[in-house]
C-alpha cells in the first residue's frame, strides 16, 4: 500500500515539475533570444535527465551496475517509443532541418560511441566516461554558438516576459519536483517489482526507466498543450543524448560500470539503436519533416513489443 502511495505522489510531483520547468524554459528563451529548440536541448534536458543521473550514480555506487545501465538504455527506448509516441499522437509535429543535420546524427553518434565502448568487453571504464562527457561538452558549445543564430520561434500571444527571479524560481522548483517525484516513484515501483521477484535488469529496463522517463513525458505533453512543440522535440532528442553522454559518462567516471546480465548487450542495446534509427525514416515518410499520429502508433507498437519480450 505504501509503495502505491509513493508511485501516485511521485507522478503528481513529476507532472507539476514538468509544468514549472516548461514555464522557466520559455521565459529563458524569451529573455536570452535563444531558439526554443536550443533551450529544450539544454535547460529542459538537463533537468529531466537529473532522475536518470541520480538513479544511475546511486545504483553504480551501491553495486547494482545493471540497474544503472538498464535505467539509461530503457529510458532512451521509452523516450522515443513511449514519450515521443504519446506526444505526436496528441498533436503532429513539424520537424526542422536541424533535426537531420545535427540533432539525430549526434544522438546516433552518442549511441554508437556507447555501443563501441561497452559491447566488446562489457565494461564502461572511467576514461571512456570522460570521453563521452567531453563529446557532450563539444556538442553543447556547438549548439549554443551556431544554433543561437537561428530564427527565434513564433511565440503564442500570451507569452510575456517573466521577471528573472521568477524564471530561476520556476527552474529550481521544477527541477526539485522532478527529482523528488522520481525518487518517490522509483522507490515505490522498485518495492512493488522486487516483491514480485523480478530481476535487477528487468526492473531497470522497464519499471525504473519508465519512471525516470515520466519527467520527459510530463514536459513534452505540457509543451504540446501549450503549443511549444520545438521544446518537446528538442527535449526528447536532447534527453537521449544527455542520458548517454552525461548520465553514463559521469556515472562511469565515478565508478566503472560492469555488465552483469549479458542480455543488456545481446538484446536491449540493439533495441535502443533500432528505435533511435527508426525515427529518421518516420520523419520523412509518408510526409516530409513531419511526425503524426500514425508514426506515434508505429512507435507505440515497437515499444509494446519490446516490453512484452523483455517480460517474457
Amino acid at each position: 500500500m505504501l509503495d502505491l502511495l509513493f508511485i501516485l505522489l511521485g507522478l503528481f510531483l513529476l507532472i507539476l515539475g514538468g509544468h514549472w520547468l516548461l514555464k522557466s524554459a520559455v521565459a529563458f528563451s524569451l529573455r536570452l533570444s535563444i531558439p526554443k529548440i536550443v533551450i529544450g536541448m539544454t535547460v529542459v534536458s538537463f533537468a529531466t535527465s537529473a532522475p536518470e543521473l541520480i538513479v544511475s550514480i546511486k545504483a553504480a555506487l551501491d553495486g547494482f551496475p545493471d540497474l544503472a545501465l538498464g535505467n539509461v538504455v530503457g529510458s532512451n527506448i521509452a523516450n522515443l517509443g513511449l514519450v515521443l509516441a504519446v506526444t505526436i499522437i496528441l498533436g503532429s509535429i513539424e520537424v526542422r532541418r536541424s533535426f537531420y543535420t545535427t540533432d539525430w546524427p549526434v544522438m546516433m553518434l552518442a549511441s554508437l560511441l556507447f555501443f563501441g565502448f561497452i559491447f566488446f568487453d562489457g565494461l564502461l571504464e572511467q576514461y571512456e566516461g570522460a570521453i563521452m562527457f567531453i563529446f557532450l561538452f563539444i556538442f553543447l558549445v556547438y549548439l549554443l554558438r551556431f544554433q543561437k543564430q537561428a530564427v527565434v520561434d513564433e511565440l503564442p500571444e500570451d507569452d510575456v516576459l517573466m521577471p528573472l527571479y521568477k524564471s530561476v524560481l520556476f527552474l529550481g522548483l521544477g527541477g526539485t519536483a522532478l527529482w523528488g517525484g522520481s525518487e518517490l516513484l522509483i522507490s515505490g515501483a522498485v518495492g512493488m517489482a522486487s516483491s514480485l521477484g523480478v530481476s535487477e535488469r528487468v526492473i531497470g529496463i522497464t519499471v525504473v526507466s519508465v519512471g525516470t522517463s515520466i519527467p520527459e513525458l510530463a514536459a513534452s505533453v505540457f509543451a504540446i498543450l501549450k503549443k511549444e512543440k520545438a521544446i518537446s522535440v528538442g527535449n526528447l532528442i536532447g534527453s537521449n543524448i544527455f542520458n548517454l553522454l552525461a548520465v553514463l559518462g559521469i556515472t562511469s567516471m565515478i565508478a566503472p560500470i560492469t555488465v552483469m546480465d549479458e542480455t543488456l548487450l545481446t538484446n536491449d542495446i540493439f533495441w535502443m539503436l533500432g528505435i533511435s534509427f527508426l525515427i529518421l525514416p518516420l520523419v520523412f515518410f509518408p510526409k516530409g519533416l513531419r511526425l503524426g499520429w500514425r508514426d506515434g502508433l508505429v512507435l507505440i507498437a515497437v515499444y509494446t513489443l519490446f516490453i512484452f519480450l523483455t517480460l517474457n
